[in-house]
């Protein structure tokens, strides 16, 4: 492959996962690695994937600033960094296809009933400890999937809340994870110097595509957002099973 048809599909990755995690708050990695997994080695796609999305996820904080829930969603964080280290151990000791392919299925298949179920009854009690569980859920789950936001997204479906104050609660959750997984590759010296040259060149599709994301979810009434959202989840969850 030449360079400029490297750059256009490197380009077209990252805007389409920046647009989609701009918009949704999480699905980065489902998204591009749909593209970059097919024409780079997944010890190189996979940590560019990472760097790409803490940067999305950099974005959406900043411009969501005013509804970030730091106090509730510190809680997810704490539970979320307990299950990190877990998900590397059974990285390195176990088969994780098995678990990503059951839990693909299962979010497909909890998104694909609810987006067209035809009444929904929502879920009103969220309590600390819930939620702790919950993100050491999200924690573990992301580690052996890439996808550390589909259970807080979830769990903020169930009990219906808004989409400011989802965005608001689950957005710094997923940095956190992000961050934490990039860090523990850091630690292992696991990152291809390949990986800085194509961030840099990622840099314009990244920019692009997180803000028309972000502008697309500030247009978005409840109800689009939903049933996007649960049709991302559907979609992230078939991509984990193919």
């Amino acid at each position: 492959m030449d360079g400029f048809a490297s750059f256009a599909l490197l380009s077209a990755a990252v805007f389409l996962g920046a647009f989609v995690s701009g918009l949704a708050g999480f699905a980065f990695s489902a998204v591009a690695g749909a593209i970059l997994l097919h024409t780079r080695l997944p010890m190189e796609a996979v940590p560019l994937m990472m760097a790409c999305s803490v940067g999305v996820q950099a974005t959406n904080l900043w411009a969501l600033r005013k509804d970030i829930e730091w106090k509730q969603s510190l809680v997810l964080v704490l539970g979320g960094l307990l299950g990190v280290p877990i998900a590397v151990w059974l990285l390195q000791t176990t088969d994780a296809r098995t678990f990503r392919e059951v839990f693909g299925v299962t979010v497909a298949f909890y998104a694909g009933y609810m987006l067209f179920r035809p009444s929904v009854t929502s879920l009103r009690l969220m309590n600390h400890g819930r939620n702790a569980l919950v993100g050491f859920g999200g924690g573990l789950v992301g580690g052996l999937t890439a996808m550390p936001g589909a259970l807080p997204t979830i769990w903020c479906d169930m009990h219906g809340v808004p989409k400011n104050q989802q965005r608001g609660l689950v957005q710094p959750f997923i940095a956190a994870m992000q961050i934490a997984a990039l860090a523990l590759l850091l630690v292992h010296h696991d990152l291809p110097p390949k990986m800085f040259s194509d961030l840099l060149l990622s840099v314009p599709a990244l920019v692009a595509g997180s803000v028309l994301g972000i502008l697309a979810f500030r247009y978005a009434s409840e109800q689009v957002f939903r049933r996007i959202i649960l049709a991302i989840l559907m979609v992230s969850g078939l991509l984990l099973v193919v």
